[in-house]
């Protein structure tokens, strides 16, 4: 089993009821291999700990910036609770190492496991909420996700990335981004497509999704990551 001490120390908390943070980290593919476990999966503590981050988050923004629109605001708290954010914040924290995974989930990356990560961020304040309050989530919160929205704002990354993408390549280089459907398979309920953003000719990158939209916006982030814009 591992030692969920060390978190608390890296974190300079202590939980009440340690059964509260190891569930936090317990991922359903777990349970499967170790039925004898006694704890349930996470998933109910990332429903509450989803609700409990959205009020965080909310709040501070309310409180923090009284001219700014509903629909900025909007933006702002999507960039900083969306699963790329929560993951990476995750990860700082060494939340990778106390994963309580299934074999075969503990050998998949990318983003599998960055779901993964952004879903315990999700269960950890759920069940930090239980065991000390609102109060203690508040502050940690601030202290670790709210302090990455001057970069959020100053980098413009709560635009989606479509809008991102266009805005780079007008100034760079002058061109705008063009998407084409490469490939679609499956029923009309459930269609998959691959889209490719395109610099005139260039394809760029790839985006794979369940929509259009969602296969465009990944084809856009990756695109950003590809040219390091």
């Amino acid at each position: 089993m591992k030692d969920f001490k060390l978190l608390e120390k890296k974190l300079n908390l202590k939980f009440k009821n340690k059964d509260l943070l190891i569930q936090a980290f317990c991922h359903r593919s777990y349970l499967n291999e170790n039925p004898d476990f006694p704890l349930p999966h996470n998933e109910r503590l990332e429903f509450l700990g989803d609700a409990v981050l959205e009020l965080v988050v909310t709040e501070y923004l309310y409180q923090k910036y009284p001219k700014k629109s509903e629909g900025e605001l909007t933006n702002w708290r999507a960039a900083l609770v969306n699963a790329k954010m929560l993951s990476q914040i995750a990860k700082d924290l060494d939340f990778n190492n106390f994963l309580l995974l299934s074999r075969g989930e503990a050998k998949e990356l990318g983003k599998a496991r960055m779901y993964i990560l952004a879903n315990t961020f999700e269960a950890f304040i759920g069940g930090l909420y239980l065991d000390q309050g609102y109060q203690v989530c508040n502050e940690f919160v601030k202290k670790h996700l709210i302090k990455e929205l001057p970069r959020i704002i100053e980098a413009g990354l709560f635009k989606d990335a479509k809008s991102r993408f266009q805005e780079e390549a007008q100034e760079r280089v002058g061109i705008t981004p063009t998407y084409k459907v490469l490939e679609e398979w499956g029923p009309d309920h459930a269609k998959h497509f691959i889209i490719g953003v395109f610099l005139g000719e260039q394809l760029v990158a790839k985006g794979e999704g369940s929509s259009k939209q969602e296969a465009e916006e990944e084809a856009a982030e990756s695109a950003l990551e590809v040219k390091n814009w």
